[in-house]
Parts: structure tokens; C-alpha cells; sequence
């Protein structure tokens, strides 16, 4: 149940990232969703919650170094991805 937990949590950051970034609800792209929102939360949520001190517990600090975090490495992916960020600059004119 942790591992489906994680799995989902992770998605739903980067889903949430997306849509913060100008992509509609109905376009999300749920393949970079569930990688940016893993990678994202680990390496921001990390990062952020040992930063405050919060140890390795929930708080408010690791979710919101998660949406950093996700923000960060979606970016990234657009920017490494020539077709994703094709599709992503056409879906803002839209």
C-alpha cells in the first residue's frame, strides 16, 4: 500500500505542476506527471523538509519542496524534449 501511496502522491504533484504551468486538466501528460512528481518529491522534499528540520516526517515544508521540486524537473524535461515542448507551447496558444 506505501509503494501505490507514493506512486500516487508522486502523480498527483506532477499533474498538479502541470496544470500550475498552463496545461489543461484534459491534457496532462501523466507519463512525465508520474516521473517529474517521483523525482520532483524526492529531490525537493526532501531536500527541503532535512533543510527545516522536519526530519523525514510529513509537513507542510516537504509537500510544498515537492511542487518545487516537480516544477523544476518538468521544466527541465520540456526544455531537454524538443516535441514535448512543441506540444506544450501549442497547447498555450490554445
Amino acid at each position: 500500500m506505501l509503494i501505490i501511496g507514493i506512486l500516487v502522491f508522486g502523480m498527483a504533484i506532477g499533474a498538479l505542476v502541470q496544470v500550475l504551468q498552463g496545461r489543461s486538466s484534459t491534457r496532462i501528460d501523466w507519463g512525465m506527471a508520474l516521473v517529474a512528481g517521483l523525482v520532483g518529491s524526492f529531490l525537493g522534499g526532501l531536500l527541503i523538509s532535512l533543510i527545516a528540520g522536519d526530519g523525514l516526517s510529513l509537513r507542510p515544508s516537504g509537500i510544498i519542496g515537492s511542487l518545487v521540486g516537480a516544477a523544476i524537473v518538468s521544466y527541465a524535461w520540456l526544455r531537454l524534449d524538443p516535441t514535448k515542448a512543441a506540444e506544450a507551447r501549442q497547447a498555450k496558444r490554445r
